[in-house]
C-alpha cells in the first residue's frame, strides 16, 4: 500500500516526544536532545541531510563530494522504482529483477565505502549520521539560549542549550501538560475563527471595519468586558511555561525606557505546543503585568541544527548579491484582494533607495514566476507581500500567488540561492502548520529556511492591511538605521529579529489591551538566525 507523505509522518508523529520524556525521567537530558534532534522535522532535515554536509565536504574534496552525490540519486531512483520479486513470476522477468537487486546491492556498497572515506577526514567523523549531544552543542549562538520544549503525556520539560556548555540544562515544567496545550491550541483556534482570522474570505466591510481591510481580518464584537480567551491562553503560557524557563536561566527584566536591548532567545516547542504564540506570553490586564517582552527577544526555529548550520557557515551580506528585492500582488487570480500590499512595498522600497541600499521593487503583471525566482537568486534579501498557501500533504507543493502564476517551495528549494539571507513573507498564515503534523514544521517559513534563507519573517494566522504595512515599515526603518555600514549599497538582516521586536513593540503600544488587538500584534514571528 502506498502511503502519502502526510500519512507516514503523522505514523510516527510523537515517538520522538515519547522518547525524550522518557530520557528526562532518567534525567538524560543529552539522550532526549538527540531523540528529538532526528525523530522530527524529517520534511525539511531530509531535504537538507545532503546539501549542508555536501556543501562543507566539497570545500575539502570536491570529487569525492560529487561521487556522494551523484551515488544517492541513483540509489532514490533504484528505490523508487525497484520491483517485488514473487516466487510465481517467469524466469525471463526474473532475471532482469535480480540484475537490477544486484546493481541496486553494488550502489549500497558503494555508498558505504564513500561514507567511510568522507569520516576519514578529520571534522568529518559524523558525516551523514544522526548528530550527537556533544554535536549539537557546538555552534550555539553566544547573543542567548536555544530552548527546546518537549510536550508528552508522561511529562513536559525544556532542555536549554547554551554555548560553552557540554550538555542541555534541564528544565521540568511540572505545571503543564499536553492537555493545557490542546486545550490552548482549541481555544485560540476558536477566536481566530471568530474575528474571521483563520479563513481567506472577506464580508463586506463596513467603515469601520475599512482600516482592517482584507488579509483576513474582522473587527471584534463589542461590548465583551469579562476576561478574553486569548487573555487566558497567554497568562496560562506564560505562568506554566515561559516564566519558569526564564527564571531557571536567570534572565531578569528589561526596562524599555533604557532603551536597552533584551537578549535573544530562540524557541523549538514541540508536538500541539507548536501552534502556541509564546513569543508573546504574558499578563497584561491587572496591575501584574509582565510578559517575555520584557525580559528577551524571541526567535523560532524547527530544530537544533537549523541554527547551528548558520552559526558554522555565518557570512556577510555586503558582498555582490546584497540587496533587497520587493514585490506586491494585490490580485492574484481566485484570491481575495489586498491593496495594502502595493503601498507597504513601495514605502519600503522609497525608504530603501532613500539609505542607498541596492534595490528593485515589481509590481502585480509586471513580475513573471520566473523573473521572481531570478530575483531572488541576484538578491540577498526578499519581501513578498502576496498570498501564501499551504498543502501540509505535499509541502513542497506550498507556494506563493502571484498575479502570473505561483511559485511553490519545490522550486524554490531547486534554485541556487547561495546569498540567501532574509526574507520577510508579508503574506497569510505563513507559520502555521497543521494539526496532525505538529512535530513537524509543515508551513512556508520552514521551507524558506530550508531553501537556504538564514532568517525568515512569516505570520501564525492572516493579518490586516494596515498592521501589515506598519509592522513592515517599522521594521525596515530600524533595519536600515541599524546597518553595520550605512555608506554601503548592501542590505544586511543580522539585527532582524530585534527589528521585528521594536516593529510589533510599536504596533502594540499603539493599541489597546483587548483581545482584538493582541490578535493583530501577535502573528508576527520571527524564525533562524
Amino acid at each position: 500500500m502506498c502511503h502519502s507523505l502526510e500519512q507516514t509522518l503523522e505514523g510516527i508523529s510523537g515517538l520522538a516526544l515519547e522518547s525524550a520524556a522518557a530520557a528526562c525521567g532518567l534525567d538524560r537530558a543529552d539522550k532526549a536532545l538527540e531523540w528529538l534532534e532526528q525523530g522530527r522535522c524529517l520534511v525539511w532535515s531530509q531535504l537538507n541531510a545532503l546539501r549542508t554536509p555536501l556543501d562543507d565536504l566539497r570545500s575539502h574534496d570536491e570529487e569525492l563530494a560529487d561521487s556522494i552525490a551523484e551515488t544517492a540519486r541513483q540509489l532514490e531512483t533504484a528505490g523508487s522504482s525497484r520491483a517485488q520479486i514473487h516466487a510465481s513470476m517467469p524466469l525471463s522477468e526474473k532475471i532482469p529483477l535480480e540484475d537490477e537487486a544486484r546493481a541496486h546491492l553494488n550502489l549500497a556498497r558503494k555508498w558505504d565505502d564513500l561514507l567511510r572515506a568522507a569520516r576519514a577526514i578529520p571534522g568529518f567523523e559524523f558525516f551523514l549520521m544522526p548528530s550527537p549531544c556533544s554535536l549539537l552543542m557546538q555552534h550555539l549562538p553566544h547573543s542567548g539560549p536555544l530552548i527546546v520544549i518537549n510536550i508528552n503525556d508522561r511529562r513536559c520539560d525544556a532542555l536549554a542549550l547554551r554555548a560553552g556548555l557540554d550538555e542541555p540544562l534541564h528544565i521540568p515544567l511540572p505545571n503543564f501538560s499536553v492537555e493545557k496545550a490542546g486545550k490552548y491550541r482549541t481555544i485560540l483556534d476558536s477566536q481566530l475563527r471568530t474575528h474571521n482570522l483563520r479563513t481567506r474570505e472577506v464580508e463586506v466591510i463596513s467603515s469601520v471595519d475599512s482600516e482592517l481591510l482584507a488579509r483576513g481580518i474582522k473587527s471584534a464584537p463589542i461590548g465583551r468586558r469579562t476576561e478574553d480567551p486569548v487573555h487566558r491562553v497567554l497568562r496560562g503560557l506564560w505562568e506554566e511555561v515561559v516564566k519558569p524557563i526564564l527564571n531557571a536561566l536567570g534572565f531578569s527584566s528589561v526596562g524599555q525606557a533604557t532603551g536597552e536591548v533584551p537578549p535573544r532567545v530562540w524557541w523549538c516547542p514541540t508536538g500541539p505546543l507548536s501552534f502556541l504564540p509564546l513569543h508573546a506570553a504574558g499578563i497584561y490586564r491587572g496591575s501584574n503585568r509582565e510578559s517575555v517582552f520584557d525580559y528577551v527577544v524571541s526567535s523560532y526555529t524547527p530544530t537544533v541544527t537549523t541554527i547551528t548550520d548558520r552559526v558554522k557557515s555565518c557570512h556577510s551580506s555586503d558582498g555582490k548579491g546584497s540587496g533587497l528585492f520587493l514585490t506586491s500582488q494585490p490580485n492574484a487570480p481566485g484570491a481575495f484582494p489586498i491593496p495594502g500590499t502595493t503601498k507597504e512595498v513601495r514605502a519600503i522600497f522609497n525608504k530603501a533607495k532613500e539609505s542607498g541600499v541596492r534595490t528593485l521593487k515589481l509590481e502585480g503583471d509586471a513580475m513573471t514566476v520566473g523573473e521572481c525566482l531570478q530575483h531572488m537568486q541576484d538578491f540577498s534579501s526578499i519581501h513578498l507581500a502576496c498570498h501564501g498557501s499551504q498543502n501540509a500533504a505535499e509541502p513542497l507543493q506550498s507556494r506563493f500567488l502571484f498575479h502570473q502564476g505561483s511559485l511553490e517551495l519545490g522550486t524554490i528549494l531547486q534554485s541556487n540561492l547561495k546569498n540567501a539571507d532574509l526574507a520577510f513573507l508579508s503574506a497569510c498564515q505563513t507559520s502555521t502548520g497543521q494539526e496532525k503534523l505538529s512535530d513537524e514544521a509543515v508551513h512556508l517559513t520552514a521551507g524558506m529556511l530550508a531553501a537556504g534563507y538564514r532568517r525568515v519573517l512569516g505570520t501564525m494566522w492572516s493579518i490586516g492591511d494596515n498592521s501589515a504595512q506598519e509592522v513592515a515599515t517599522t521594521f525596515y526603518e530600524y533595519l536600515l538605521a541599524h546597518r553595520n555600514d550605512s555608506s554601503a549599497t548592501g542590505f544586511d538582516g543580522t539585527h532582524s529579529a530585534v527589528a521585528l521586536h521594536y516593529a510589533t513593540q510599536q504596533l502594540r503600544l499603539s493599541l489597546d489591551n483587548s483581545e482584538h488587538s493582541l490578535l493583530t500584534w501577535i502573528p508576527f514571528v520571527h524564525f533562524g538566525l
